[in-house]
């Protein structure tokens, strides 16, 4: 049975989702769910019972969370690994991922990127205050990833691009969509040098969700 991959289109964790799904080289079915409508099907509570997404489905096997889907499916799966071996380098990755789910999101995609970006599709004037704030709140982020950034190398070190890399991709691109995000990864040299890499990615290109045409903010 095919992998079926639940989830929004323009959500940042379904796009790490598809990404690792992409460097794995597996087929997978998307069954596309807006968790912002004001009632979400029956049928998805069944499969994530808080409404979120993503969540796949494996034959029997029903899982949700963002960081256990891909986990799962780098491990259940032939392809390359995209974990690194040495355990410095893979507590960085689980290290990156938790920066960036626990202090990044709210400031990078739902703040700068969901009012700048994606205000005006939403028939509404940005918010300037929450923009600044958001800002200033992403900066502390950025420099945190800038000292753990290799120079020239996947952003959790080691011998892989892995799951850091691809958790982080998404919510960049969201960001440096906004003006203000663009001009503040600039001024990181080890950032910089790695999202001009990450950016480029074939997995990268290939899971772009396109411009936004959606009433809702993103997921």
């Amino acid at each position: 049975m095919a992998l079926v991959l639940h989830g929004f289109r323009f959500s940042v964790y379904v796009r790490i989702a598809r990404i690792v799904l992409a460097e794995k080289g597996l087929a997978y079915e998307h069954a596309e769910i807006d968790p912002f409508l004001p009632d979400v099907p029956t049928e998805y509570l069944d499969l994530h019972p808080f409404g979120r997404v993503p969540a796949l489905v494996d034959g029997d096997f029903v899982l949700y969370e963002t960081g256990a889907i891909t986990r799962y499916i780098d491990e259940a799966f032939e392809g390359p690994g995209l974990q690194p071996t040495e355990p410095r380098h893979r507590a960085r990755m689980a290290q990156v991922i938790s920066i960036i789910d626990s202090y990044g999101y709210t400031s990078m995609v739902r703040q700068v990127a969901g009012e700048r970006v994606f205000a005006r599709f939403r028939g509404r004037t940005p918010d300037e205050a929450l923009i600044r704030a958001g800002v200033e709140r992403s900066l502390r982020v950025l420099d945190a990833l800038e000292a753990i950034a290799p120079d020239d190398s996947p952003i959790a070190g080691g011998e892989c691009w892995s799951l850091a890399d691809y958790h982080l991709a998404p919510m960049m691109a969201y960001f440096t969509a906004a003006p203000e995000g663009e001009e503040a990864v600039a001024c990181y040299t080890r950032l910089s040098a790695w999202w001009e890499v990450i950016r480029g990615r074939k997995s990268f290109k290939d899971t772009d969700p396109g411009p936004p045409e959606m009433p809702s903010i993103t997921a």
